[in-house]
């Protein structure tokens, strides 16, 4: 339960129809077994004290005072499990019978949930037996206790007060108005469905899309346990299709046709999160609606979510293709709506050799072929000085050539010495006025070469840089487009790739290959021995982790401690504690220390989730104090 996380269970038990001690029996085994799980939300499917099947045998008194009775064999049993359980069976309510979900809690009944849209279509025939439930709670007597009863009915976990469980019942779900909608607006955040839905063809994939559609639409956690195994094949066959959702995504999923338990880490936390930055989630104060509070321990537990190191980009080599084509399309249309407007027929990028540059020009080519231009009228500048080595100046020059664009070369060594007399800069000192004196003197070329012949320059910045502020400011901070503000460094890979593997060209995927190879650099500083001597890595930190850090901060809403905790599980093996403390500390650093040079960036499209855009996704003051968040990134330091 610790950063936000709850563990979430579905269980489909083997029903015996119309045999509630058994039922019960099956039910507590498997409670007992989700303990050792540690699992803190355990949902079972509709009427499974009973069985579903159990049709005309609902009118007999037997089998509903057997049902109440095994109910309270359940609380009993279960005052030692610390977790809030969720069964399903028929209760009456002042003489009507109603399908209905029992939420318990340490061996406490919280409250009783009817099912309101009883399908009687079909091969169903709720309303025969049971009565539509109602939303505002009312109270019944059970075992001589009053327990609420009603729809309206949310349970919210005192230690955990963003975990808010509300339940609707299989049909619920189905009908254009889920009770579910009401109770997300309510507060719920997380929602737990008690279903018996048998199988059709191609109904177990509309199921899924259901589950997964109404947790992103309601900004929830949704755990979906349906019945199986054991129900009556009279007309009917139930495949227990146990789902777990967050947000759009689906964290578990049980294999069909075999009575399983699935397990997901649900994160309340970043849910929250989602509702607070999502100005159109507006909470619902209509309705009647009664809170009920339970407990829960407070522990850290094993997590079974899995994190993507990488989580700007697809993991599945097919997906990850059709992203990189979307991506260069964005990066391309936008491109060609800025020419358009300023009727512009030229374009401007400096060359260097590298990643982003690279990118820039792969970009620009792709914008001019769409405008049906020449590509000979995209001037690629490559500007060597101080630190160039052969082999990126090479690569540059290869490159233009290969894509048709017009090469020039500006050597600045000159214009930069000049300068440094100038200012008095002693050139054999290699301070930060050494290397953002290049920097500057190279857009500077690139303004006045776009000025002279009607052009754009094109920026080539990518995201990670700009999130760490690594990049000169009104040096190759700034540009009249840029194109790659979106793209973090982790992708800016994996688009070059992409060309490489289908531009068609044997020495163009070559050049693009080699690039790839080559270590990222400003090449601002003599080489050593011919080669690169600054490696941006050695200096600002891996950009996977940077780019890990960015996305869980920014995207997620995480703080330190959180970040870290999935960090140490997602870098095992490869990053020790030390270098992802120190390098997430050097993060916060930055990330606060340079916002001033994100807020006056050039336009630029957003491609993904994440942006630094001072017009769009990030309005932060640029003397924002990092100390709350670096406070609790040095506790950490201190306890390791």
């Amino acid at each position: 339960m610790k950063d936000g996380f709850i563990k979430a269970a579905a269980a489909t038990p083997k029903i015996t129809v119309a045999d509630p001690a058994a039922n019960a029996a099956e039910i507590l085994r498997l409670i007992r077994g989700m303990e050792k799980k540690k699992a803190k939300i355990m949902v079972f499917p509709e009427l499974c004290i009973t069985g579903y099947t159990c049709s005309d045998l609902f009118w007999q008194e037997r089998l509903l005072d057997e049902a109440a009775q095994q109910l309270r064999f359940l609380l009993d049993s279960t005052g030692d499990v610390d977790a809030l359980i969720c069964v399903g069976l028929p209760f009456e309510y002042e003489g009507k019978l109603y399908n209905c979900a029992a939420v318990m809690n340490r061996g406490s009944l919280l409250g009783i949930v009817p099912k309101k849209y009883l399908p009687n279509y079909n091969e169903f025939y709720e309303r025969r037996h049971f009565t539509p439930g109602f939303e505002t709670p009312g109270t019944v007597v059970f075992d001589g206790e009053e327990v609420p009863f009603g729809m309206n009915l949310l349970f919210r976990c005192r230690q955990m007060p963003r975990l808010v469980m509300a339940c609707e019942i299989c049909e619920d779900l189905w009908v254009p108005i889920p009770p579910s909608m009401h109770h997300a607006l309510a507060g719920a955040t997380v929602i737990a469905n008690l279903s018996a839905s048998d199988e059709m063809v191609g109904k177990d994939t509309y199921r899924k899309k259901l589950v997964t559609e109404q947790s992103a639409r309601l900004i929830c956690g949704y755990i979906y346990a349906s019945c199986g195994e054991g129900e009556s094949s009279t007309d009917l066959v139930f495949g227990g299709q146990n789902l777990i959702a967050e947000y759009g995504t689906l964290m578990a999923e049980a294999e069909r046709f075999r009575n399983t338990v699935v397990y997901a880490d649900i994160d309340v936390q970043r849910l929250a999160a989602e509702r607070r930055r999502m100005s159109t989630f507006c909470p619902e104060t209509d309705g009647e609606y009664v809170t009920v509070t339970f407990d829960l321990t407070m522990e850290e537990d094993h997590l079974d979510r899995v994190f993507d190191p990488h989580p700007f980009v697809p993991s599945n080599e097919a997906e990850r293709a059709m992203r990189c084509d979307e991506i260069l399309n964005i990066q391309a249309m936008g491109l060609v709506r800025r020419l358009e407007h300023t009727r512009c027929k030229n374009a401007v990028v400096g060359i260097s050799g590298g990643l982003d540059s690279t990118l820039a020009l792969l970009v620009t080519t792709r914008a001019f072929d769409l405008l049906n231009l020449p590509r000979k009228n995209i001037l690629s500048v490559t500007m060597p000085c101080f630190g160039t080595t052969d082999r990126t100046y090479h690569n540059a020059c290869t490159l233009t050539r290969d894509l048709g664009a017009t090469l020039k070369e500006v050597d600045i060594r000159e214009a930069v010495e000049l300068h440094f007399r100038d200012i008095g800069q002693d050139p054999s000192v290699h301070d930060v006025t050494y290397e953002n004196g290049q920097a500057r003197e190279r857009t500077q070329v690139l303004m006045d070469l776009a000025n002279k012949n009607g052009g754009l320059v094109i920026g080539t910045g990518d995201l990670s840089e700009l999130a760490l502020g690594w990049a000169t400011y009104n040096g190759d901070h700034m540009s009249m487009y840029a194109v790659n503000c979106s793209v973090p460094k982790t992708l800016v890979r994996h688009l070059v790739r992409y060309c490489a593997d289908t531009c068609g060209s044997g020495e163009l995927k070559g050049i693009l290959l080699d690039i790839l190879d080559t270590p990222v650099s400003p090449e601002l500083l003599p080489p050593e021995d011919g080669a690169i001597s600054q490696k941006t890595e050695e200096l600002v930190g891996p950009y996977e982790l940077h780019d890990f850090y960015l996305y869980y901060m920014l995207r997620m809403c995480y703080e330190p401690a959180k970040i870290y905790r999935i960090a140490k599980l997602v870098f095992r093996g490869k990053y020790d504690n030390e270098t992802l403390l120190k390098w997430l500390r050097n993060f916060y650093r930055r990330f606060f220390a340079q916002q001033f040079k994100r807020s006056c960036l050039p336009d630029g499209p957003k491609v993904g989730s994440v942006a630094v855009s001072p017009r769009g996704d990030l309005r932060m003051p640029s003397d924002a104090s990092a100390a709350a968040w670096l406070r609790q990134a040095e506790a950490l330091s201190a306890r390791e």
